[in-house]
């Protein structure tokens, strides 16, 4: 065991504190007020270390390295969401109504545990090392967009990294990949505007549930048919709601989904493609719409050089049997939004496995984590903002 793992080791007990602390008090995003001070508070114990309010519910440490180095910025969410918790272990939310259920009390946790390791070794740390514990991840256009459009977080920062928990990825396991790496997350609602009547006549309407649910198929043949098959695309249409009772056909029917890209010049084409196929189902069947497209965060470019590097801190710190090369996801990320200012790259961290019943999907009621993914989580951090940290 090198002394790293030794020192992490000893922090065990705090990681899981801290997180329990935070799963048992979850607050949404823009919300985040206790938790905020909660880690305020944690970090004014640390010494060495800067540490202010950018934002009412934003926390940032910073740690002046005795070495010379670049500027390092490490990013740890901190919003839970608004899920009512079905986990009934003694930490589980004591909040109704909300819980984490996405593992950012797990990343919150180990940023206070690389922050406490790194601000005890301050005269070895090369550079400067800023810890955001960011709000509103959860809610666009996110925190990260208000830190960096509002706050002057990023002035100088070189390059920029943080992690996410995996639990569809084993315990322990680290994931990385250069280039796309997450989706940008776009929304739609459509309203499809017809003329109610009776279900016995339906001649006599423009009935907008039969035209959406042409909407809904041919939405299809955005994906398949008007865009290489090599360029990912997803539109989902995650809601329909239309009518009131069994036989009357409405005037509206009210559709919302989600378009995710990797490609900027597809993200811009693809409300083109969508209103195409909408306007020429409604002109057929003679209805109107009223469209709205909202473009969410930006898709998740990691930078080559920045995700070799931690490739090669992943193979240090848990050996080439638990590193993988991560698959894109077309989840989202506001993340993205570090990376318009500075090189980076963003990582997973495994947190799933049978022992610990953490293999239920994110955004689920049942949602929890492995744990001693957390350790994990604080020596990567620790090692990237090291290595990152060097001069060139």
């Amino acid at each position: 065991m090198t002394a790293t793992q030794d020192r992490v080791e000893g922090l065990r007990e705090q990681l899981v504190a801290w997180r329990r602390h935070l799963h048992m008090n979850p607050e949404v995003g823009f919300e985040e007020h206790g938790t905020a001070a909660y880690i305020e508070a944690e970090l004014r114990k640390m010494p060495g270390l800067s540490v202010s309010r950018p934002t009412a519910t934003s926390v940032l440490a910073v740690l002046k390295g005795g070495l010379p180095g670049r500027t390092v910025l490490l990013r740890a969410d901190i919003d839970a969401l608004p899920i009512h918790e079905e986990n009934t272990f003694e930490f589980a939310s004591r909040t109704p109504g909300v819980m984490h259920a996405c593992g950012h009390d797990g990343h919150t946790a180990i940023l206070l545990g690389v922050a406490q390791l790194l601000s005890g070794d301050a005269a070895h740390v090369p550079g400067e090392v800023r810890m955001i514990f960011q709000h509103a991840e959860e809610i666009g256009p996110g925190g990260a967009e208000e830190l960096v459009m509002n706050t002057p977080l990023m002035d100088g920062v070189d390059v920029v990294t943080g992690l996410h928990l995996n639990s569809q990825l084993p315990a322990g396991v680290v994931a990385v990949k250069p280039g796309a790496f997450m989706a940008a997350p776009d929304m739609l609602e459509l309203t499809i505007r017809g003329k109610g009547g009776h279900g016995a006549h339906p001649e006599e309407t423009v009935d907008p549930i039969a035209v959406g649910a042409q909407v809904v198929t041919n939405l299809q043949h955005v994906v398949s048919r008007m865009v290489a098959a090599q360029d990912a695309l997803v539109v989902s249409v995650t809601k329909f709601t239309s009518g009131t009772t069994h036989n009357v056909i409405p005037d509206t029917a009210e559709l919302m989904g989600t378009v995710r890209t990797f490609d900027p010049a597809l993200r811009e084409r693809a409300p083109q493609l969508i209103e195409r196929v909408v306007r020429g189902i409604c002109d057929a069947h003679g209805a109107t719409y009223d469209l709205r497209y909202e473009f969410g965060y930006r898709p998740l470019i990691n930078t080559d050089w920045v995700a070799a590097q931690l490739k090669d801190i992943a193979l240090d710190v848990v050996g080439a049997e638990r590193f993988r090369d991560a698959r894109p996801t077309m989840g989202g990320e506001d993340f993205s939004a570090y990376l318009e200012k500075a090189p980076g790259a963003y990582f997973n961290v495994g947190s799933g496995s049978d022992e610990a019943d953490s293999r239920w999907p994110h955004h689920h009621p049942r949602f929890t984590i492995d744990e001693t993914s957390l350790e994990t989580g604080v020596q990567m951090l620790r090692a990237a903002a090291l290595r990152l940290a060097r001069p060139e």
